[in-house]
């Protein structure tokens, strides 16, 4: 074989495409979770002055406050934004194989 088919081979075994609902979904739970126990943590902490920071999210996030009901709310934008980033970065991640793929194989031609 030549280099370049050598190439090609390793390529297509190395590069594997994502499966974009997957990572979305994984990541989605990453972030709900996340969010919800850090508003959790901080209600259990307590404290003079709970969420002083976190509560700034409301600003982005409507209706989340560092409260018990605000943590459900979190739970959700969290798992939103975890998901539409998580399926973000999988679907560039398979645009940038498959353009890597595509040119491995038209240079071979």
């Amino acid at each position: 074989m030549n280099d370049q088919a050598d190439e090609l081979l390793l390529i297509t075994k190395t590069i594997a495409r994502v499966r974009v609902a997957i990572v979305a979904t994984v990541t989605g739970m990453v972030g709900g979770f996340g969010l919800f126990a850090a508003t959790v943590w901080l209600l259990i902490k307590g404290g003079q002055n709970v969420g002083q920071n976190l509560s700034l999210l409301g600003a982005y996030f409507p209706g989340y406050t560092v409260s018990w009901l605000g943590s459900l709310v979190g739970l959700f934008y969290g798992a939103l934004t975890g998901a539409l980033l998580g399926w973000s970065v999988a679907w560039l991640y398979n645009l940038l194989a498959r353009q890597r793929l595509h040119r491995a194989r038209s240079r071979r031609t």
